[in-house]
């Protein structure tokens, strides 16, 4: 090979470098780009995913209130209530100590 054919590869080959680099520092950006989008995905989740569980107690409580609870509904309403009164409970006791 002679010289001219060396430089004409290594100069390809930078080309090709510069290339990936630029790809590179793209996709960098793109993918903090996609994990802050990702955590305010996440928080909205959780978010709503509070509301909804307020929401479905207070449908329980509605329900309750007027008598028309399936048994199915009363148990978790049960279980929701005693869930709440074992927190209650344990407030209690560390507000004693």
């Amino acid at each position: 090979m002679n010289t001219e054919t060396l430089d004409q590869q290594v100069r390809r080959i930078a080309q090709k470098q510069q290339q990936l680099l630029k790809r590179y520092a793209v996709l960098e950006k793109e993918n903090q780009q996609l994990r802050a989008q990702n955590g305010v995905l996440q928080s909205k989740k959780t978010a709503d995913e509070k509301k909804i569980k307020l929401l479905e107690e207070q449908h329980y409580l509605l329900k309750s209130a007027a008598g028309e609870l399936s048994p199915e509904d009363k148990k978790k309403f049960e279980r929701s209530l005693s869930k709440y009164i074992r927190e209650i409970d344990k407030c209690i006791a560390l507000l004693s100590e």
